[in-house]
């Protein structure tokens, strides 16, 4: 019996400390300064032309109270915090019954965060996810509960919630799903957009109607349980047949929150800004996006994938000069699918490796002209161990063939000899320099691309070829200043010469050639089909496997790559390759329409001589196909020029 009056006594003392606590922190948040949430937490994103083009947390869409729907204040107030009028902040009760539930299902199905928290967590707290942020949270939830009355709690919380596709604010998100005011929206409305915040990327009606529509009937039924609605309002609202608007009053691009995530990522690894950002008033973001850049590969997407609607996309348009990042497309649309395939997702690249091995060959003394035999071969790597790559619809020129020829037509014998010839590791060491940070393995196979890269990661790579071997690492965002016009970060140009300038210029030179009706023999270049549609000169790669579909291609002034592929990872059809090459070729002519580019000058060591580009030997009269290829000065082919399997043959031969 003493054991127990001490348990209760014990348990009054730690009542009375913990209450005595509480008040004190709901004192001391009471006498310092004032929370300012009408300007703190927004962020403004501005293009290369200092444009807005999207505005997070903070609107110019403000709606008051009484300019909301009683409507969507009911809904809101019963599905998220029914007992929002009479708490400070925490509902201790349903805290209690979430991690009592949880405890028992054994997983996390149930959240007590009230609509006070929520606003908190909205208004300052966006990029920050750890449990730091969990106790930030807290403190600025009691700064606002003993700053602010509920009304102005509720009226700021409905104007900065997310509602999906970019959209903050429920004055926003009633203009863009229903073309109206948020004052006059009907419960069916108001319920639909209530439903919202929980899971936009689930329970928008335009990415998933058949779950937007279970969610609006939840709402409703709670609303009717609690006696918020009548059973009239209840059937009217549930009978009502919602049109949905979707559209954007001024930037209507479906891909550019793919950007903005992007630019996001960005600024949430930028430790210091994000703390400004929490604190003084709001940032403004003065991105790299060009807007025509966008417009151009969206349009593209667009026009070229319309027949098939599973089949997915990324792109990106970029700088090579300095790395900025143009425009970035992350999925056919992002109202339907928010995972950015473009930065996220890694696929196996193919044959668009193949230029950097053969960037390797020229530093080793290989030329335009070097010639291999390529035909149906297998290769003895060990002991049980045999490697029998095949070429394209098995075809093979079964004769020796030039890497210009080779790069052409993209033979991968001819890849796999000259990658076996130099070693597998210089390849891996060539990559790393160019800028791929994933590790990669010094295997045979390696060039022909059955590494997994991101798109950004692949392109950012063949942008150091397109700036003639320097070195950038890709970039969203130029500067960041806070409301003031303070800068608080600027970016640095980080360039760095990896590759030889020269040698450089050759390997594109020879990219060039993927789409030349002059090098058509056995078979022809592998981007010939886009041949007529370009008017500007570009080094192209593409390459294939059997479930990813990849073209790069670019000039001093951009670099354009785009992936197509299933997101499940089932195999292309064969008429799913046409996609990607029309995809890049329409959007960077386009781009470029009105702009004036040129391709490279020549190094002073480097020469231009007439060649028959599939054998790599001078031309002569009699040659059919006539072309000029480039060498550094006294690297130029002669009339006798050797083929390297008969010059190892001739060699095994004097040695024995």
């Amino acid at each position: 019996m003493k054991f127990l009056k001490k348990i209760v006594k014990f348990m009054i003392i730690i009542t009375f400390i913990g209450v005595i606590f509480i008040s004190g922190i709901y004192l001391y948040a009471k006498m310092i300064p004032k929370l300012d949430i009408n300007q703190t937490g927004s962020y403004y994103l501005y293009d290369q032309n200092a444009e807005l083009f999207f505005q997070g947390n903070g609107t110019s869409e403000w709606a008051k109270l009484e300019e909301i729907s009683p409507y969507v204040l009911d809904a809101t107030i019963t599905i998220e915090d029914k007992d929002f009028y009479s708490h400070h902040g925490f509902d201790v009760l349903r805290i209690i019954k979430a991690m009592y539930t949880n405890i028992i299902s054994g997983s996390y199905k149930q959240g007590a965060s009230t609509i006070t928290q929520q606003y908190a967590k909205n208004l300052y707290l966006e990029f920050d996810k750890t449990w730091e942020r969990k106790i930030k949270e807290l403190w600025y939830t009691i700064q606002l509960e003993t700053h602010y009355e509920k009304d102005e709690i509720l009226e700021g919380y409905l104007n900065c919630i997310d509602y999906g596709h970019g959209i903050y604010g429920i004055e926003n998100a009633s203009k863009f799903y229903f073309n109206k005011k948020a004052s006059e929206l009907t419960l069916a409305e108001a319920s639909m957009l209530v439903g919202i915040p929980k899971s936009p990327s689930n329970y928008s009606p335009l990415v998933n109607l058949e779950l937007a529509k279970e969610r609006q009937l939840y709402i409703l039924n709670t609303m009717l349980k609690e006696e918020v609605i009548t059973k009239e309002e209840y059937d009217l609202a549930v009978g009502e047949e919602l049109t949905f608007y979707g559209k954007k009053d001024k930037i209507n691009l479906n891909t550019l929150m793919y950007y903005q995530d992007a630019v996001l990522d960005e600024l949430e690894s930028m430790d210091n800004i994000i703390e400004t950002y929490l604190q003084k008033g709001g940032i403004k973001v003065y991105t790299t996006l060009d807007i025509a850049a966008q417009t151009s590969l969206e349009e593209s997407i667009q026009e070229n994938i319309s027949d098939n609607e599973e089949i997915q996309v990324s792109g990106i348009m970029m700088d090579p000069e300095t790395g900025a990042v143009l425009a970035l497309v992350g999925g056919r649309d992002y109202n339907k699918s928010e995972y950015n395939r473009a930065i996220t997702s890694k696929r196996q690249v193919g044959s668009i490796m193949k230029p950097f091995l053969y960037y390797n060959a020229l530093e080793n003394g290989f030329t335009a002209s070097t010639s291999f035999l390529s035909q149906q071969t297998s290769f003895t790597l060990g002991v049980d161990n045999v490697y029998s790559p095949q070429n394209y619809n098995n075809l093979y020129p079964n004769k020796a063939i030039s890497m210009a020829s080779a790069i052409a037509f993209s033979d991968n014998i001819y890849a796999i000899k000259t990658h076996l010839f130099l070693g597998e590791s210089n390849l891996v060491d060539t990559a790393k320099r160019v800028g791929i940070k994933t590790e990669l393995e010094p295997i045979a196979s390696l060039p022909l691309g059955t590494v997994e890269l991101t798109n950004l990661e692949i392109t950012n790579a063949y942008a150091t070829l397109a700036n003639l071997g320097t070195k950038n690492e890709p970039y969203f965002i130029e500067r960041i200043e806070d409301m003031e016009g303070n800068i608080l970060y600027e970016h640095k140009n980080t360039s760095e010469v990896v590759l030889n300038k020269s040698l450089t210029f050759i390997l594109n030179d020879l990219l060039k050639g993927t789409y030349d009706y002059n090098m058509v023999d056995y078979t022809y270049p592998t981007n010939i089909s886009i041949a007529s549609l370009l008017t500007h000169d570009y080094g192209i790669k593409s390459g294939s496997t059997d479930t990813d579909n990849w073209i790069i291609g670019f000039n001093q002034d951009i670099v354009t790559s785009v992936w197509i592929g299933y997101d499940d990872n089932k195999d292309l059809a064969e008429s799913d390759f046409k996609y990607s090459k029309k995809i890049f070729a329409n959007a960077v002519e386009n781009y470029l329409k009105d702009k004036e580019t040129n391709w490279y000058d020549i190094p002073e060591n480097v020469v231009g001589v007439v060649v028959d580009p599939i054998t790599g030997n001078l031309a002569t009269d009699e040659s059919e196909h006539k072309k000029i290829l480039y060498y550094i000065k006294g690297t130029e082919p002669s009339y006798t020029q050797e083929v390297f399997d008969e010059y190892e043959e001739k060699k095994e031969e004097i040695t024995e």
